[in-house]
């Protein structure tokens, strides 16, 4: 298994794991072609020194990806924080440990990155996602909230 940056070739593959599930299906449009915005996006993020798109590659097929993103900012001494965000593995590799081989890289990379704290959201119709993040020694310290804008 090799860990990667995403490359445009990508894309279809990482937006398809991210449409393969109740939520994700509701948001993506995991069509062929795959919408401008999409390559859109992925140009703007491999453009952002900030930003890491990865994705776990095995024998020449992409079974995972998720997105680094590390904010400065001037609390915790101009600390850095990072955001762990659309973690994803493919269907038929579900329940193989490689979400926590792909978390304990992003840990890894953290650190490597100098961030003082690695967070995530995560919907709160997931609870078993929120027992395997515990699991990884997430803390639930913060109620998050968001304001969605309509399209």
């Amino acid at each position: 298994m090799e860990f990667r940056a995403a490359t445009r070739k990508d894309v279809k593959a990482i937006v398809g794991m991210l449409a393969d599930d109740e939520l994700g299906s509701q948001r993506e449009n995991f069509t062929d072609p795959l919408p401008d915005s999409y390559y859109s996006a992925f140009e703007n993020i491999s453009r952002d020194p900030n930003q890491e798109l990865i994705v776990v590659e095995d024998q020449g097929e992409i079974i995972g990806t998720l997105q680094l993103s590390f904010i400065q900012y001037l609390t915790y001494q101009g600390g850095i924080r990072a955001q762990i965000e659309a973690v994803r593995i493919k269907r038929d590799r579900r329940g193989q440990g490689l979400g926590e081989q792909m978390f304990r890289w992003a840990i890894d990379r953290t650190r490597e990155r100098g961030a003082h704290l690695l967070q995530l959201t995560t919907d709160k119709q997931r609870p078993e996602a929120i027992k395997f993040y515990e699991k990884l020694g997430f803390v639930a310290t913060h109620k998050g909230m968001k304001l969605h804008f309509t399209q």
